[in-house]
């Protein structure tokens, strides 16, 4: 759905992120509804007011922002630019060349890796974490591990939208969590 440049100004931003995302019926498994942010970031005013809500919620509480690969390294180089801040990636493991920190965490079906660079950032550097959806929260919680593991401190994490009762809040608690938009309807409505 698209949402016109005169309305994003209006419109609260909880309403607005879900609105300038497109949903895919059926994606990537039947019966799900698939949120794609790709048309949020083309919308260039829907960005930046996301952009600027981040900078916000956490202003002055982080050095470095850490953008969980892919889409949050969007929402990090913006945020990170946006807030004079450095950027750390998180990356899919195997991605990175120098010696890294690695974290695995479960997927539906096996499991996954991050990981990031050893060493970038003296002990104590406060990080936040993006990504631009949050649902059962492990490549969140992944990250969160890698942060700390590199004596790092995690500021608070951060994502654009939530999907509502797959249990990413509760394995995330413990940390600042802000997220911009919560969203219930990802498995497609009874006929």
């Amino acid at each position: 759905m698209s949402v016109p440049a005169s309305e994003a100004s209006r419109t609260p931003i909880e309403q607005l992120i879900p609105a300038a995302c497109a949903t895919i019926p059926n994606y990537p498994h039947e019966g799900i509804l698939f949120y794609d942010v790709t048309t949020l970031f083309a919308n260039a005013e829907v960005f930046k007011a996301c952009i600027d809500e981040l900078a916000t919620r956490f202003e002055g509480q982080f050095d470095v922002v850490a953008g969980v690969e892919a889409r949050g390294f969007l929402l990090a180089s913006a945020l990170a630019y946006a807030t004079g801040t450095g950027i750390m990636t998180v990356r899919k493991a195997g991605k990175l060349p120098r010696e890294t920190y690695r974290e695995e965490y479960a997927l539906e079906y096996g499991s996954a890796a991050i990981e990031i660079h050893c060493n970038d950032f003296a002990p104590g550097t406060r990080v936040l974490l993006l990504d631009d959806l949050l649902a059962t929260g492990g490549t969140l919680v992944a990250a969160a591990k890698l942060v700390e593991r590199a004596n790092l401190k995690v500021a608070g994490v951060g994502a654009l939208l939530e999907l509502d009762g797959l249990g990413g809040r509760e394995a995330l608690d413990g940390y600042r969590l802000e997220t911009l938009s919560l969203v219930s309807e990802y498995p497609l409505p009874s006929k």
